[in-house]
């Protein structure tokens, strides 16, 4: 049997920042399409504020609209308590996502909230999910940041190691601007991978289309086979400063990982047309 490596689709990630609505028969139409392909892990909406993220003002009804999750994982990002408990109440939901930051700068703008107030927030969600919804903390600005804030491969063994002992088993460290180079990402997370092991462990990078392969073979040679992207590339972060950074481009990483003999249970050859209409949809509505 072939290696597996789990690959999360964000079209959430990608569609976030879409100044025109996307209308929820559309959103709905292309997750069932994912689906159909065999994308198992879905980063699909988020419980905040309309006010601020106007695109996932429709969370509950695109969730209700899609077929049991069966084993497959749907997962929602969540800012506070709302949020969770919006999510907590929500139809076909497996899973929350939280985003911590190591910069305080960022976690400021990202989530109105400082580090120190989002430690309790965490502890909080461990307790209220046990049971019922499976708990990511994405930990955002994990290979630097661009504000200056201060920023050590130690730091972030010491968050990995206190979200372990609140009892987080799921952590994704995020390049949250996309310029971090592949021998820093290796960096990071092969120190992770020797304090903590891979397990739970995974990776969420934006990049340059021509960048991409080698921030993935970093995150491989590191140990860790969770990773993370979206069709065409969509998304990525606003902070970066360049347009043409974006989420790792899922019809160029999953050929490029069964070449290495790693199984994705995706139709690879259902991606040029999913990359097409992820394309069509930001041509539409970004």
């Amino acid at each position: 049997m072939k290696a597996s490596v789990r690959w999360v689709e964000c079209p959430r990630d990608a569609w976030q920042g879409f100044s025109r609505f996307i209308p929820t028969e559309e959103k709905v139409a292309f997750l069932n399409e994912l689906l159909e392909a065999g994308f198992a892990h879905l980063d699909l909406t988020s419980f905040v504020s309309p006010k601020w993220v106007p695109q996932m003002q429709d969370a509950e009804e695109v969730l209700k609209a899609l077929p049991p999750p069966n084993g497959r994982t749907y997962l929602a990002i969540v800012a506070n308590e709302k949020g969770l408990e919006r999510a907590l109440a929500a139809p076909n939901l497996t899973h929350v996502g939280y985003p911590f930051s190591l910069s305080e700068t960022f976690q400021q703008r990202n989530t109105n909230r400082s580090i120190e107030a989002s430690w309790p927030l965490v502890g909080a969600m461990v307790e209220r999910t046990e049971g019922r919804l499976g708990l990511v903390v994405y930990l955002s600005m994990a290979f630097g940041n661009p504000y200056g804030d201060p920023w050590s491969v130690e730091a972030v063994l010491e968050a990995l190691a206190r979200l372990k002992e609140m009892g987080v088993r799921e952590i994704a460290l995020a390049d949250t601007y996309g310029v971090a180079e592949p021998e820093r990402i290796h960096e990071v997370l092969k120190a992770a991978v020797a304090r903590f092991g891979p397990e739970g462990l995974g990776a969420h990078l934006h990049a340059r289309p021509e960048g991409a392969l080698a921030k993935v073979e970093a995150v491989l040679a590191a140990g860790v086979t969770w990773l993370e992207g979206a069709l065409a590339g969509v998304g990525g972060c606003p902070f970066a400063g360049d347009e043409l950074v974006g989420n790792l481009p899922t019809e160029v990483v999953l050929p490029h990982l069964e070449k290495r003999g790693l199984a994705t249970g995706v139709d690879l050859s259902r991606l040029p047309l999913l990359a097409e209409e992820a394309a069509r949809l930001k041509a539409l509505y970004a």
